[in-house]
């Protein structure tokens, strides 16, 4: 509601605004009002107050008396109906061929005599945080690992790949071979990638994200996650693109040339083949998301230096034609203009 004081200001500003010529319309439109509430306000030659808290409501003829409140809430605590919702006590009242109220009304009467609780062993009810959204904006911030399946020697047998990735380069920080797919050989890897990239002596926050597969919830992966001060994260139900870059990394790996389709004879044959393309994945591969640089440089902070050169050369480069100053301009143009940053969403 519009106090009295607010309503002369608008109603002065329009009119005034009429006799510099402005049509009512659109001096109202400004104000925010409509034309017929400028009417409405200015009856009878002057600007009238609000007469909604002075109206006399009176009281509907089917309102339900003191009495019948407390017949209410009588009924609803007896004993046969203390323990069921309002909805089976009407249509049981009715079966009796009694009425007293309607299920909204009793809702209602119970809610006001402070009555309307959760019952029974179930958790209550509760309110679902929104998901949180991890950036990696360094190397070794925010990690994703995942296990893959690898083919062995017979159809339907395999070898478990499991891998960990720094999402901010893409950089295989950690990666094993096993027989098995358990959270004890996830924690001893978890281990060794951190040894690997010396982040026991650094004291710095880390975010470990995967799916909800059971070796990353097992509880002796989780207690080495607390001892190591890694905070856990997980997709979010039934969304299959959460854990994205670990899924990528192992398309590259599974389609790479001469990754072997028929299957890897012995365990150590797999283990040889994934250490030769993480040192090909890690040091030799341009990755496009990274602006055609290699994993390892960016999580070495070599990539500055080096996209830096290219933006020199781009600059300097002085075309032969009109056709070739378009290409080095389109080529220039492709390039991401900022640092390709690593999200999640998870909850």
């Amino acid at each position: 509601m519009t106090s009295l004081p607010d309503r002369q200001r608008i109603v002065t500003l329009v009119q005034d605004a009429q006799r510099d010529g402005a049509r009512l319309a659109k001096a109202c439109q400004v104000m925010g009002i409509n034309v017929r509430t400028y009417y409405r306000w200015v009856t009878e030659g002057q600007v009238m107050a609000d007469r909604r808290p002075d109206a006399d409501r009176p009281e509907p003829a089917n309102k339900l008396s003191p009495e019948e409140r407390e017949a209410i809430v009588t009924l609803c605590n007896a004993p046969e109906y203390r323990s069921r919702p309002p909805a089976f006590i009407v249509a049981d009242q009715a079966d009796k061929g009694r009425y007293l109220a309607s299920e909204s009304t009793m809702y209602r009467v119970l809610h006001e005599y402070d009555q309307q609780h959760h019952r029974g062993r179930q958790q209550a009810p509760q309110r679902k945080r929104s998901p949180t959204t991890h950036q990696a904006t360094a190397p070794n911030r925010l990690w994703c690992w995942d296990i893959s399946w690898l083919p062995g020697p017979a159809r339907g047998t395999w070898w478990y790949l499991y891998l960990i990735m720094d999402v901010f380069s893409r950089k295989i920080v950690g990666h094993e071979v096993y027989e098995t797919e358990t959270g004890e050989l996830a924690a001893e890897l978890i281990q060794k990638a951190c040894w690997r990239e010396h982040l026991t002596d650094r004291h710095k926050p880390l975010i470990l994200h995967s799916d909800n597969g059971s070796p990353m919830k097992a509880a002796t992966f989780l207690e080495k996650l607390y001892d190591l001060g890694i905070a856990p994260s997980y997709s979010r139900p039934r969304v299959s693109n959460d854990n994205a870059f670990a899924e990528s990394a192992f398309k590259t790996l599974k389609y790479r040339p001469g990754f072997p389709a028929d299957g890897f004879a012995t365990l150590a044959e797999a283990q040889d083949w994934v250490q030769q393309f993480t040192e090909w994945y890690n040091h030799e591969h341009r990755h496009s998301a990274l602006r055609y640089i290699t994993p390892s440089q960016r999580h070495n902070g070599e990539a500055k230096g080096i996209l830096a050169q290219r933006r020199e050369v781009f600059g300097t480069c002085q075309p032969d034609s009109d056709r070739s100053l378009k290409i080095n301009v389109d080529f220039v143009a492709v390039l991401p203009a900022a640092d390709n940053v690593g999200k999640f969403t998870t909850l």
